[in-house]
């Protein structure tokens, strides 16, 4: 399989680049609560422990600066937390972490189903066979549980607003076949010129496409430091979607975001008052104790 990096065909001034779970649409939850976790303990045999990988899987996905993180790092940082949890060592219950799959994680650079195939048949290895059943299930669950859940609020304003002078891109680590049947099943579709997933790339390297506009005329919209970190490396600005906030964060994007971003004022005090705010919202540890 050849793997061709997106890349975009400037038609206007400005670029806005959105993410998707948990920035445009209030599916993080829904995601990985019914679909991702379940299949975690599932497939990883944590059934001795069901309570504390949730809480695991949970922190990193949602409630911690590694949240937004691609699945198949997630899968490992989960894993690790469960290593140093005391809970989880008193019961006698050993939690292996995957050196195959840590391997291909550093690697690889587009982290989806397609490039796990193909290092499964050049290996053959167990432990990437079980990554890659479990990735497949999870995108099975996916399809089949999550449904009718609308953009935030705002989100369909934001974007017509933007429409007149900014190229739109969806620059996400999501499969790209779920981005699409999210954004065309509730009409938002066409706002975009792109949909860029877990496939096409890393947001980092999606959001190269910066280079195409001018200094401060590229905007990542995004509500995980991971966002806020390809954004940077890309030189572009970050308007956060604050977790537990993203309604009022759409609506401040809405009445003073965009026009600040488009008059050229977003950089500086404006940036900076925001970027203060968003560090603040999720921790770097969890909340029970972990082993060094």
């Amino acid at each position: 399989m050849v793997y061709i990096m997106f890349e975009i065909v400037r038609q206007r001034d400005f670029l806005v680049a959105i993410d998707s779970d948990g920035c445009a649409f209030d599916t993080m939850e829904l995601k990985h609560k019914e679909c991702f976790i379940p299949q975690t303990i599932n497939y990883y045999n944590l059934q001795a422990v069901s309570k504390y990988a949730r809480e695991a899987a949970e922190f990193v996905n949602l409630y911690s600066k590694s949240r937004g993180i691609n699945r198949f790092p997630a899968l490992v940082e989960t894993l690790q937390w469960l290593q140093r949890r005391p809970a989880v060592a008193d019961r006698n219950v050993q939690i292996e972490i995957p050196s195959a799959l840590v391997e291909w994680i550093q690697t690889e650079s587009k982290l989806g189903n397609p490039a796990l195939q193909i290092r499964v048949q050049q290996t053959g290895d167990p432990a990437l066979k079980q990554a890659l059943s479990w990735s497949e299930k999870v995108n099975e669950t996916v399809a089949q549980v999550v449904r009718g859940v609308p953009p935030f609020p705002g989100v369909r304003e934001c974007l017509e607003k933007l429409s007149e002078r900014a190229d739109q891109i969806v620059c996400s680590a999501t499969p790209n076949d779920a981005l699409r049947a999210e954004w065309s099943e509730h009409g938002i579709d066409g706002f975009v010129e792109a949909i860029c997933g877990q496939e096409t790339g890393t947001k980092k390297q999606t959001l190269t496409n910066a280079a195409k506009y001018d200094p401060d005329r590229v905007l990542m919209i995004g509500d995980a430091p991971g966002d806020f970190r390809a954004a940077e490396a890309n030189h572009c600005l970050f308007f956060p979607i604050n977790p537990g906030a993203e309604e009022a964060s759409w609506q401040r994007l809405l009445e003073d975001g965009i026009d600040q971003f488009l008059d050229g004022s977003f950089a500086g005090a404006y940036q900076h008052a925001l970027l203060e705010e968003f560090e603040a919202t999720l921790p770097e540890q969890p909340p029970w104790p972990v082993t060094q």
